[in-house]
């Protein structure tokens, strides 16, 4: 059955990626099953809608041709809107292709068009995995090692992933003959085509267990919460993404998805990052400014360092701690610190006379 993916995350047709972004997020944080009360399947189901709409290209596929482009399933992305190609352009054509095996004749087009190509399926990828990080402006600057908690598919660690219960074999699939494929013919306005889809009952193996696992029931894979040590680098920024190999869902006798890891920055009112420079702003007092002082300037790494401001320094002035700012590969960039003079707002009569005998006009 055709999935609304619009409707799954709750947005309109119309929407902005922002949006869908913002919605994904929001369900995605509602339905973790990480969280207490939160729900696997609407997870799952939120993950999926956001991998097409996220995407651009995927989602201009998705407008056009339906959740089909992606089943890899008989007729995905074939049909179009108006019932050939995207609607048009090949009438005439009909029994020209009786009984023609477009599998072979499109070869790598026919994943595209939904014919399915000869032969059984590539080797299977788990799902990728997605995670939002939260991170201190501290530690996206310095790097930080971190605990991520994750529940997703493992192999079975009874039948070692392959589905059958231990000591038993594997045999034929009786449905597709060993083959891993199912053909069948299938009427179109170019006529009746052959067509060709993974078999249900083995997944595309060609062999099933004689007798299923007694603790995955012949899936291979079993949902379990597992917990990674992740280093994450220094210098990381809002937005950036990390990726992990094989550390997403893993797919019965094949590879394993990928994780990536979203960082989010949090805001520090006393830094401004500007690529690899730090930005600050230090307040002095026009005393200070004019006979020179020293201050102590709070740094990205912890604590702070003594900043020498000469005398005469004029409100504005920016000041360099070299090496201070953010680590890029082997360089880092530097600080500037930015010397506002602060004017007094209140004056005692005798810093009023002693300002007037002082007649400062520069």
């Amino acid at each position: 059955m055709p999935k609304d993916y619009y409707n799954v995350l709750g947005v309109e047709k119309s929407a902005s990626q922002d949006e869908i972004k913002k919605a994904f997020r929001k369900l995605a944080h509602q339905h973790h099953p990480d969280k207490p009360g939160g729900n696997e399947d609407k997870f799952k189901e939120a993950n999926e809608a956001y991998q097409v709409l996220g995407d651009p290209e995927k989602r201009k596929k998705y407008d056009q041709f339906g959740s089909s482009a992606f089943s890899g399933g008989a007729g995905s992305g074939f049909a179009g809107e108006n019932g050939g190609f995207g609607g048009g352009g090949f009438n005439g054509f009909g029994q020209g292709f009786e009984g023609v095996d477009l599998g072979d004749l499109f070869g790598d087009l026919g994943g595209m068009f939904g014919f399915g190509g000869g032969g059984r399926r590539g080797t299977p990828r788990g799902s990728d995995i997605q995670v939002d990080i939260e991170l201190s402006f501290h530690d996206a600057i310095v790097g930080v090692e971190r605990d991520i908690a994750l529940t997703k598919a493992v192999p079975c660690e009874r039948c070692a992933g392959l589905g059958a219960e231990p000591g038993t074999k594997m045999k034929e699939c009786e449905t597709c003959k060993g083959a891993g494929t199912i053909t069948f013919q299938q009427r179109t306005m170019l006529g009746i085509i052959q067509n060709r889809r993974v078999c249900a009952e083995c997944q595309g193996e060609g062999k099933i267990p004689e007798t299923f696992c007694t603790s995955c029931r012949g899936v291979g894979l079993d949902h379990k919460r597992k917990t990674i040590k992740i280093k994450l680098p220094s210098g990381v920024n809002e937005g950036d993404m990390i990726r992990v190999r094989g550390e997403g869902e893993a797919a019965k006798g094949g590879q394993n998805g990928d994780l990536f890891l979203r960082m989010h920055v949090e805001h520090d009112p006393r830094f401004f990052r500007d690529g690899v420079t730090i930005r600050s702003v230090v307040e002095i007092g026009f005393s200070q400014a004019g006979l020179g002082t020293h201050v102590d300037v709070p740094v990205v790494e912890g604590g702070e360092v003594s900043l020498n401001i000469p005398a005469g320094t004029q409100s504005g002035t920016e000041m360099r701690l070299k090496g201070k700012g953010v680590p890029k590969g082997t360089h880092r960039g530097d600080h500037l610190v930015t010397i506002q003079v602060v004017t007094p707002k209140k004056l005692s009569r005798e810093q009023k006379k002693l300002l007037e005998e002082l007649n400062l006009n520069e």
